[in-house]
């Protein structure tokens, strides 16, 4: 059974920097792509950054140049480095992970923004 394990959530002052790990175990292959989302309170579920096993990333635009993803194939293992946060980045961060047409999700970190 696929399971994805996040880790490195917190509370930080604004400008502060966190980093966020998934590790996936119960796979013997390498994701086609893994992710971020995040969900604050109201909202919907946001991509935030995903990466492609070849390496190609894509962010949305509130995060380029702040966030960065990162993942070790090796380890089926996604990283996020969050700087420079924000009190708008405040929620509850899912790992996701893709299989062509199967799709996995972690249980959520939450990341807390003061200002």
């Amino acid at each position: 059974q696929v399971q994805l394990a996040e880790s490195g959530g917190g509370l930080v002052q604004a400008g502060g920097s966190l980093r966020l790990s998934c590790a996936a175990s119960g796979i013997i292959f390498s994701f086609n792509s893994m992710g971020w989302y995040r969900q604050a309170p109201g909202k919907q579920r946001e991509l935030v950054a995903g990466i492609r096993i070849g390496g190609t990333t894509n962010y949305a635009d509130p995060v380029k140049g702040r966030f960065t993803i990162s993942r070790d194939n090796a380890k089926n293992t996604v990283y996020l480095q969050m700087n420079s946060l924000k009190p708008e980045d405040t929620g509850l961060y899912y790992c996701n992970a893709m299989y062509y047409r199967d799709v996995y999700w972690g249980q959520g970190t939450q990341v807390t923004v003061s200002s």
